[in-house]
């Protein structure tokens, strides 16, 4: 059975407003990202505090740390980077979530991110390294203008590092806002589908300015969503809809418009059979 998750900073900043938003909906999982302004990656041990009670308070899970891991230029110094992945680490296993969310890298200024593939590598490679022994896993998600932007790209990292540590976020979204592609379904998932272990629920129609509804977009959400039903998916079905903005590190929707998006993706997995909880 799928499950559905969320980045509930998109349908308010305050924190308690979030876990509640999503206890009320029937939400039984949340993918933090923006606690009350702040990047989790950012708060102090309090507040780390605070924000698990929260959670464990409103019976939710945190389906994956929503860090900014690797969403910076690759000629900015790698050792910062490393200690915020190894925080990262840290707040996984606090929040008791599996998984990481991450990207690979921007290109520096003046270079082609896709001719520094040997650079992402050996981050890819020295990050790896760090969670051997951990019970965590870095899942990529398929973002503009990083290394990992298309699906060949996104598979070629899983396939070159060769841990089962490296697995894949599926950003249907992604892939009409960034490449264009109104048929990723097609296109992108069987190529990906083999290391997806991770759903990012973004709508978006070719040319617009803000996400769509999920089904009412070119993403291809239902016909997602069945492939999913085919594979008897049982993880985690993240809604990051975007329907007021969205930019680089995160976007709006507000709690009508969210919940709108919420329900139109238990009707379209009611529809193609996923069983949704």
């Amino acid at each position: 059975m799928a499950k559905l998750s969320a980045f509930a900073d998109e349908a308010t900043d305050d924190f308690l407003g979030q876990v509640k938003y999503l206890a009320g909906r029937h939400v039984g999982y949340i993918e933090p990202r923006f606690i009350n302004k702040k990047n989790i990656m950012d708060l102090k041990k309090r507040e780390l505090g605070d924000a698990k009670k929260m959670i464990q308070d409103h019976n939710l899970k945190v389906s994956a740390i929503g860090s900014p891991i690797g969403k910076v230029r690759l000629d900015e110094p790698f050792g910062p980077q490393l200690d915020k992945f190894k925080h990262a680490v840290e707040l996984a296993q606090l929040f008791e979530t599996p998984y990481i969310r991450m990207f690979s890298y921007y290109a520096p200024p003046g270079k082609d991110i896709h001719d520094c593939r040997e650079q992402v590598i050996e981050r890819m490679l020295a990050k790896v390294e760090i969670v051997k022994d951990a019970d965590v896993t870095m899942v990529h998600e398929n973002e503009t203008q990083i290394y990992g932007d298309t699906a060949e790209k996104c598979v070629d990292l899983v396939k070159t590092v060769n841990s089962p540590k490296l697995r894949l976020v599926y950003d249907p979204g992604n892939f009409v806002w960034g490449q264009k592609i109104t048929d990723n379904v097609k296109r992108c998932w069987p190529l990906m589908k083999p290391y997806v272990v991770h759903i990012h629920i973004k709508d978006w129609k070719l040319g617009a300015g803000v996400g769509s509804i999920p089904g009412e977009g070119d993403g291809q959400i239902k016909e997602l969503l069945a492939e999913l039903a085919a594979i008897n998916y049982d993880g985690c079905l993240t809604m990051e809809p975007h329907l007021e903005a969205g930019g680089q590190f995160g976007g709006s929707t507000g709690p009508e418009l969210f919940s709108r998006a919420i329900d139109a993706v238990r009707e379209l997995a009611e529809e193609v059979g996923l069983p949704c909880e």
